[in-house]
């Protein structure tokens, strides 16, 4: 009998329900939560995987000083007084915490709580500053509060879906499902897809329009000036509800057509069907995500898409309004509490004489930060210079994930004092630790989560605490305590944190703030426990609020009027003679942030196994790379070796690199090394989106691929990618010169014995060469070397490491590289649920399966989490097209 809990899956802000088991052996296995409003049972490829993460390997399991084991006390003394010394010398701002959006809302209410209301600083910001802080700003200009309107279900209402900067597909897969399942039930739907690459989303558009980076803003500002020419504009709603509108739209109106065209990119003829799409549909939902946010001109997208929503009205009524698409699970969580430099708790604003006192009465303490703190990038800027002396990092991984990644880096290693609280022992950032703090992961720690749409739900430990490992929160407590403030950091458990958000949310609020969940202030311990997911806003003493916000007006602006606000279109491009390429970072299917979670899990490995980047083939031609050759990616700033994926899916003169990869992973692939510090002037949110680079062919003398039962070690390759597979490691090699003894080398690298001879091959005239090395009848270790990419079947010499050995036959197989009839190569995963690769499903198409339905009956493959869906469909029209040719 299996004991089940209910939980919320930690990756996407989608906060899907899932259902964790535990079987009499102890093992776990994960599903959808049929119940949950989200994603009523449906999962994603990561979410499926869950159960393959949470192992104890790598894991930090004890308090570390200077990288030697401590007790819990001394840590948590050291942290506190070292603290304290800081502030006592060098005031209040030489001291900051960097949160992340992993954290639970508990963990989040404390952090800010401590360094806002007993430190005195606001210098606490959260990687959601990379994520989202372009829609906060501008929903704070627009609305006067940081409000959704929406939910999940107007993109299933809609008429119209506009997807802008959101490859809905791999970033959001059950949002992506949801809203693919509404259109196949509804063909008459529209789906838009504004984005400069082809990407799986675009499987399900009616128009993409390939923009060019950052032309958003010109692209809805035309868009207002052709709805101000149409019945679609609203004039009721907009002399009633709105101000500015004659400001906006004399600035729309003054870009003209030709402009228009130059700054976007795009055809005449799709912006005219754009338009028409935009203006005779009434239910049109507008979603976007980190293509609009993450930009130097972010924010004013933002209100760019806000503007002609509330020029026509279509706003906060099913099937109407614009959706931000929130990146991590619990990023609205952390804005609601404050997570941000620039907020105060419970939506209310640092910059209000009267919000900063009613937070400090609340609080009872002794102080209150009086303005803004230091963004991500500026406070890593002030660790640099040394005005930040004392810095705490929580849940996140700075020195891959920020921009100019090597300088941050640099700070971090040069600053003072420097705590982290994590799950692994080994990430590129807990490295540089001066105290490292076991904290607890997905499974074992209990707390509260907010989704896009304003969802809260509950995550459940239903594991035991490794080792000494103990909640953020406790940490956090324990050292406020320490500092000083034993009464306000009281808290004993999760459930006193919350009743506390609660009551904080709902104190002195009239109705003119729009977080609101006061009717949870008294929640008993065992209520929380039982707390069913619900959206906020839930008053103290009033029914269930609508689900939806500013259908009849009711802003949070002091008259309770939006405001409509005149963008500028920005310089676009940022290419010269020197850098002449624009690299745009992203996320894939299977990965997650930094890989500490995903890349545990082999088969979340298995669909893109390295870092890679995305070229033209026109543009590759020029620079001399071929398809899986290396490419060199270079800015003033930083340079990385990575994989080369020629498609035609790629614009010519842009490149796209996937922001997951780092030192543990492999050789030279943190690709935001490479991105410049430049920030939206408002939100302070990094241009992620375009950035200028060079870009040239990387010339190896040799290539390899391995397979290997233990992580390689000290690898000594110009580039390498190593990933987590069944039965051990798959690694790819390059190299830029000789090798004296490739024996030699297998054995340091691989750790195997030196008494096990290899079984080899090698040929002088075309270069290849293959190692294996074997203990009995079970592989140890392949080499496969070649002086073009090797081309070896992947899956099939991964199968090796399970496979048995006994007869010299197989052994002789595997050193050809040639998969016999027994064992036939499935080919390059698509289908990671399944685990079902290119060749099956080219096999079942040649068999009669012409379309997803028909291959998903026959392999399985996209009948899971559906990601795959838009790739399978490739392949058969793939096939079928050379069947007819």
């Amino acid at each position: 009998m299996s004991a089940e809990t209910k939980t919320t899956c930690p990756y996407c802000g989608v906060g899907c329900g899932v259902i964790a088991s535990i079987d009499d052996r102890g093992q776990v296995s994960v599903k959808g939560d049929p119940d949950h409003p989200a994603n009523y049972g449906r999962i994603c490829s990561k979410g499926s995987a869950l159960a393959e993460t949470i192992d104890l390997d790598g894991r930090v399991l004890h308090p570390e000083i200077h990288g030697q084991r401590a007790s819990w006390d001394a840590a948590l003394d050291l942290v506190a007084a070292r603290f304290s010394q800081t502030i006592a010398e060098h005031g209040p701002d030489s001291a900051a915490f960097y949160v992340s959006g992993q954290l639970l809302t508990e963990d989040y209410y404390v952090a800010n709580k401590l360094m806002k209301g007993f430190v005195g600083s606001a210098n606490i910001d959260t990687n959601s500053r990379l994520c989202m802080s372009s829609s906060v700003a501008g929903h704070r200009r627009a609305f006067g509060s940081d409000t959704v309107p929406g939910t999940y279900e107007d993109l299933e209402l809609a008429d119209l879906v506009i997807l802008t900067g959101s490859n809905l597909a791999w970033c959001h897969p059950v949002l992506y499902q949801r809203l693919a399942a509404a259109k196949a039930a509804r063909p008459s739907m529209k789906v838009v897809v504004i984005d400069p690459r082809r990407t799986m989303t675009c499987d399900i558009a009616d128009l993409h329009l390939a923009i060019r980076p950052d032309g958003d803003v010109a692209l809805f500002m035309g868009l207002l000036a052709r709805l101000v020419q149409s019945p679609a504009i609203d004039q009721n709603f907009i002399a009633t509800h709105t101000e500015g509108f004659g400001e906006a739209f004399a600035e729309a109106s003054a870009l003209e057509f030709g402009d228009l065209l130059d700054r976007t990119g795009l055809p005449a003829m799709q912006l005219r069907e754009f338009f028409r799409l935009f203006e005779t549909t009434e239910k049109v939902v507008t979603c976007y995500s980190q293509g609009v946010n993450q930009s130097s001109s972010g924010t004013d997208k933002v209100n760019a898409i806000l503007n002609c929503h509330l020029a026509t009205g279509r706003i906060g009524r099913p099937g109407m309004g614009p959706f931000s698409l929130t990146g991590q699970p619990n990023a609205m969580g952390g804005r609601e509490v404050g997570g941000l430099a620039n907020m105060l708790a419970a939506h209310m604003a640092i910059e209000s004489g009267s919000d900063r006192e009613r937070v400090r009465r609340f609080w009872n303490a002794p102080t209150i930060a009086e303005r803004p703190g230091l963004k991500a990038v500026d406070m890593f800027r002030a660790v640099a210079d040394g005005r930040i002396k004392a810095l705490w990092i929580m849940a996140t991984n700075p020195v891959v994930s920020m921009p100019d990644a090597d300088a941050v880096e640099a700070a971090i290693k040069a600053c003072p004092f420097v705590v982290v609280s994590d799950m692994l022992l080994e990430t590129d950032t807990t490295r540089h630790a001066h105290v490292l703090l076991p904290s607890l992961g997905w499974g074992e720690k209990d707390g509260t989560v907010t989704n896009s749409e304003r969802r809260i739900s509950r995550q459940r430990g239903f594991l035991p605490a490794p080792g000494d490992a103990r909640p953020d929160w406790w940490q956090m407590t324990e050292v406020g305590r320490r500092m000083g403030f034993a009464e306000a950091f009281a808290f004993t458990s999760p459930a006193e944190i919350f009743a506390e958000h609660a009551a904080l949310s709902g104190f002195e609020n009239d109705g003119s703030r729009d977080f609101d969940i006061g009717a949870h202030r008294q929640i008993a311990a065992d209520d929380y426990d039982a707390l069913p997911p619900f959206q906020w806003p839930q008053p103290e003493g009033s029914a269930p609020q609508t689900t939806r916000f500013f259908a009849q007006g009711g802003f949070f602006h002091a008259d309770g009027k939006a405001r409509f606000v005149p963008v500028k279109t920005p310089a676009y491009d940022r290419r010269d003679a020197q850098f002449p390429f624009t690299l745009n970072t992203g996320r894939i299917r299977d990965q997650w942030h930094t890989m500490t979670r995903t890349g545990k899990s082999a088969r979340l490995s298995a669909h893109i196994a390295e870092p890679f980047a995305e070229i033209h083939p026109r543009d590759a031609l020029e620079i001399g790379v071929g398809d899986a050759g290396l490419v060199e990616i270079e800015s003033p700033h930083g340079k990385v070796i990575l994989r080369a994926l020629v498609t035609e899916r790629q614009a010519r003169g842009s490149l796209f690199v996937p922001m997951h990869w780092n030192d543990r992973f492999a050789a030279k692939a943190r690709v935001d090394t490479v991105v410049a510090p430049v920030t939206d002037p408002i939100s302070g949110q990094p241009a992620s989106k375009n950035v200028a680079v060079a870009a040239r062919a990387f010339k190896a003398s040799h290539y390899g691929f391995a397979v290997s039962a233990a992580r390689p070690q000290h690898l000594d390759a110009a580039y390498w990618a190593l990933a987590k597979a069944d039965g051990g490691w798959r690694t790819e090699l390059a190299f830029d010169g000789p090798v004296e003894d490739w024996t030699d080398w297998c054995r340091a690298t691989f750790d195997l014995p030196a008494d096990i001879e290899p079984l080899g091959y090698a040929d002088r005239t075309s270069g290849d060469r293959r190692l294996a090395f074997f203990d009995g009848d079970r592989l140890l270790a392949a080499l496969f070397l070649a002086r073009q990419p090797v081309a070896v079947a992947r899956n099939w010499a991964i199968a090796q490491l399970v496979a048995e050995h006994g007869n010299l036959r197989k052994r002789f197989a595997l050193v050809a590289g040639r998969p016999g009839r027994d064992a036939p190569d499935p080919g390059a995963t698509v289908c990671s649920c399944f685990g079902v690769g290119v060749n099956q499903i080219v096999g079942a198409v040649r068999g009669g399966c012409h379309s997803v339905e028909a291959v998903g009956k026959t392999l399985n493959a996209g009948t899971n989490c559906g990601s795959c869906r838009a790739e399978i469909r490739g392949i058969i029209n793939a096939c079928l097209t050379a069947a007819a040719e």
